[in-house]
This record gives structure tokens, sequence and C-alpha cells, in this order.
């Protein structure tokens, strides 16, 4: 190797290096809903301080997937992957998923109802308005005897189902969609209302005790994740996070503070 060539080489090292040690001293920017992501995050500080993090917690109406985009963070935690292959066709744009974390069993509750057979004909059934978690609700409120989807519709992860694929409705229910976040205020509203777990927690609900019909957590596709770009999947900081929230410090962590509310992936593995 002659001399100009060597020095090439060297200084594309030690350009790397450098690019490398300037990214592991700067704190990693995440962008996470509230409850139970930042909190999960912040015990992520708590048993490694070596990990250093800025957590965004995102507010209603803020596209975490966006931000990602522009380069406004490094990486988001609050989504699962449904909601993110559809993030990825409306944005056009390409993601990683660096890590599998947890689930949050979506859950159907009522503050009139203490069972599905006190629930009226033409009852009002509140549900979220986003693709994948109305598809996701008309799934469990199927699982729960409530209503019958068309034939084809088995798979929760492939076959994304809306009202108009609704083939059977006994009580002839009334699907109102509402914005995820907003739903725990209508409940006082509606006959029953189906919650994303972050926001059930949020609202002061309790999803394991006080849902009317809980997801199982076995063989669940959303599972929430650690997301970031193709550009950073490498960075020692995104590794370093990803082997952290999949640990089992972090599993039992949350095991412990959710009592079944947040399950933790690592537990749901044989």
């Amino acid at each position: 190797m002659n001399k100009r060539v060597a020095f090439f080489v060297s200084s594309v090292a030690l350009a790397v290096s450098v690019t490398f040690s300037a990214s592991a001293s700067q704190a990693l920017r995440v962008a996470a809903d509230p409850v139970p992501h930042s909190e999960i995050l912040a015990q992520v500080q708590k048993i490694d301080p070596q990990n250093t993090l800025k957590v965004i917690e995102l507010t209603s109406g803020v596209n975490a997937n966006e931000l990602l985009a522009h380069g406004d963070v490094d990486a988001n935690y609050f989504q699962h992957v449904p909601y993110l292959r559809d993030q990825e066709k409306a944005l056009g744009k390409q993601f990683v998923v660096a890590a599998t974390v947890h689930v949050e069993p979506l859950g159907i509750y009522s503050r009139k109802h203490k069972s599905f057979s006190e629930v009226p004909e033409g009852g009002t059934v509140a549900v979220p308005n986003n693709v994948t978690n109305l598809s996701r609700a008309l799934y469990l409120l199927q699982s729960q005897g409530l209503v019958k989807l068309k034939p084809g519709y088995s798979d929760p992860a492939k076959d994304q189902a809306t009202p108009k694929d609704i083939a059977e409705n006994p009580k002839k229910l009334k699907i109102k969609e509402v914005e995820a976040a907003q739903i725990p205020r209508s409940l006082d509203d509606v006959d029953l209302a189906v919650i994303n777990g972050n926001y059930a927690l949020e609202a002061g609900l309790v999803p394991a005790k006080d849902a009317l019909g809980l997801e199982r957590a076995e063989h669940n596709p959303y599972a929430n994740i650690l997301v970031t770009t193709p550009a950073l999947q490498n960075d020692p900081r995104i590794k370093k996070l990803a082997a952290d929230l999949e640990s089992k410090a972090i599993a039992d962590f949350i095991t412990q503070r959710y009592n079944g509310s947040v399950i933790p992936v690592a537990s749901q593995k044989p």
C-alpha cells in the first residue's frame, strides 16, 4: 500500500471514528408518548446512566414520524408496526425498527354499563379514527361477540377492516370514529369506548382491571417499537437504547409497574 492510499484509508477511518465518537457523546433525541413510553425511557436512564437521552414527550396532533423524517429527533417510541407501515406509505419515507418492547392491550371501557349484555340496541361505540387502530378495534369488538366481520377478515395484522366490513351487528351498534387521544373524554357520552392502552393509563384507567374486554397479549401484532432511520440504525446510541429496552431489567420494570396493563414482549417469548 503506497503512502497516499495509506493516508486516505487512515483519514477515512479517523473520520468515521470521530463521527461515531461525536454522536456517542450527544444525547439521543427520542420522541415518546408520556405514558408508558417516557416512563420506561426514564427507567432506562436509571439503570444505565451512560445512556444519555433527551426525551421529547408527544402532545396531541404531533406526528412523531414526521419529526423523525425531518431530522428533528433521532428515534421515536410510541407506535406498532402496522401503524408504522401506513405512515411510511403516507410520508413516502422508510424507517427502521430498532427494538420491540411491549404490548399495550387495546381495551373496551364503559361508565354506563358493567357488562356487554347491558349495552342497549342502537348503543354508541367510540373507536379510534386512524386506519390501523380502527381495524384493531373492530377485531376486538368481534372477539367479544359484539359484531362479526365479513368472511376473509381473519388476520388483524394483514386484513384491515372498516365499519363497512361488518357483516353482523346484532345490537345495531353505532360506530363513532374519534381521534384516539380524545376517546377517554367521551366515556360519559357513549355506551362503549375502545381505548388504546397508553391513553387509558393517562386517563387514570387500569386496563387489566377496568376494561370489559381486553386484547390478548399472546401473538399480538401490535407490540410497541423503537423506530429510527436507515441512516441511524447502526448508531451506537440507538443500539445501546435498543439493547436496554429489550433487557430483562426493563421487562421486569414493566411487569411490576403496570401489573398487566402493559406487557413486555420479553415475557411472551418461549
